[in-house]
């Protein structure tokens, strides 16, 4: 891969390995295990493999390892270990760098999933956890101590949309000594900077944006060479969190329309933020890319446009909400985002259902709150969808 090369092209030809045969399009190679020459190979490969040189499909895989050259030189990062999952990401990135009597501080405003980790998982191993909120940075000062051992944030809050100061947050937990992580799945590859920004870990659900189009599971973690392969791999390898080479493969195509697909949605977004914002069945429209986001200047300085995203608030609370939903005809109930397709849901009875009605509350996760993603459809024909759904509430 060319070092000159911009992200769309890397997007596309990055990382890319033929075989004997030439093919154009990426090889899948659906393969568990694979054979050597001789047993004296076999145990060389065991003690040390080198570049391209296979073992077992759980540790690596040529098609896998398309995926892993491709995000990484899209982001920008030395290398990338790809797992089943955006949550198998989070939690291999996490374990994989804690031990009993480590302390980590995360923002509150977490996806549901990954408050489990933190809540629920992590202080069962003698792990220290301490939230703050995401955007109050003497809130970090304070709880990030000398010898705190990781930061974890989401740069987009999920399902509010509240941005937490990369670099800011950054520049705290470095000065402690401490590695910021960063959940950057509502940027997208697209529209990140975070490395630049200074954070040591990257990670995404590949099933969002990367497939985009509500096919398969994977995620990615994304870091030093040395972060990848000396802590992460090992962790991953022995306990089977690793991306199948078929998902690899459908997630190696759909970067190839990556930036296409997420201009358009962030597009298509920020048009129907603006056509909703003022609605009176509306108490709040909450998107990064308007000038009543309270943090608009910092969206624009960190990640340059809106994202795929916007939250609205329905004024009447949860039955008003459900009517919304109910009558949307393009708009698809969904827990998932990113997608090609417009996807709606209710956080408070979804994604975030099992927190506390309090912690909610705190969160801003209310009874009228509906997340948005927006997809590829016209966005003319989207705003008049959530009209409609909006006058049978």
């Amino acid at each position: 891969m060319d070092d000159a090369w911009k992200p769309r092209t890397r997007a596309v030809h990055g990382g890319t390995r033929r075989s004997q045969f030439n093919e154009m399009s990426e090889a899948l190679f659906l393969t568990q295990g694979f054979v050597y020459d001789s047993a004296a190979a076999a145990e060389a490969r065991f003690r040390k493999a080198g570049a391209d040189e296979f073992i077992y499909a759980r540790y690596g895989n040529p098609t896998v390892a398309m995926f892993e050259d491709r995000i990484a030189g899209i982001e920008g990062a030395e290398d990338a270990f790809a797992t089943a999952s955006g949550m198998a990401a989070v939690n291999g990135a996490l374990f994989a760098m804690l031990r009993a009597g480590d302390r980590v501080v995360s923002s509150r405003a977490l996806f549901g999933s990954c408050l489990y980790i933190l809540e629920e998982l992590l202080p069962r191993f003698g792990v220290e956890v301490v939230f703050v909120d995401g955007a109050d940075l003497d809130q970090w000062a304070e709880a990030v101590t000398p010898g705190t051992r990781a930061v974890f944030f989401e740069s987009i809050s999920n399902p509010t949309l509240e941005l937490v100061d990369i670099a800011a947050v950054a520049d705290i937990a470095h000065a402690a000594g401490a590695l910021v992580v960063v959940d950057n799945v509502f940027a997208t590859p697209v529209f990140s900077r975070a490395l630049s920004q200074g954070a040591d870990v990257v990670i995404y659900s590949a099933t969002k944006h990367i497939d985009g189009q509500g096919r398969c599971l994977g995620g990615v973690i994304l870091g030093t060479r040395e972060f990848i392969r000396g802590t992460v791999e090992g962790y991953m390898k022995h306990t089977g969190g690793a991306l199948s080479p078929f998902n690899a493969w459908v997630m190696l195509k759909g970067l190839e329309t990556l930036d296409l697909r997420v201009r358009a949605q962030a597009d298509a977004a920020l048009a129907v933020a603006r056509a909703l914002e003022g609605d009176a069945r509306l108490t709040r429209v909450i998107y990064p890319g308007l000038p009543s986001h309270p943090q608009a200047a910092l969206a624009a300085r960190q990640m340059e446009a809106g994202g795929t995203l916007l939250a609205i608030n329905v004024a009447g609370g949860q039955e008003a909400a459900f009517r919304f939903l109910d009558a949307l005809r393009i708009f698809r109930i969904t827990n998932n985002l990113g997608d090609a397709k417009s996807l709606v849901t209710h956080p408070a009875t979804t994604t975030h259902q099992r927190l506390p009605d309090d912690q909610k509350a705190r969160l801003g996760i209310t009874p009228g709150l509906v997340r948005l993603s927006i997809g590829l459809e016209d966005a003319g024909d989207l705003i008049a969808d959530l009209r409609a759904g909006l006058d049978a509430v």
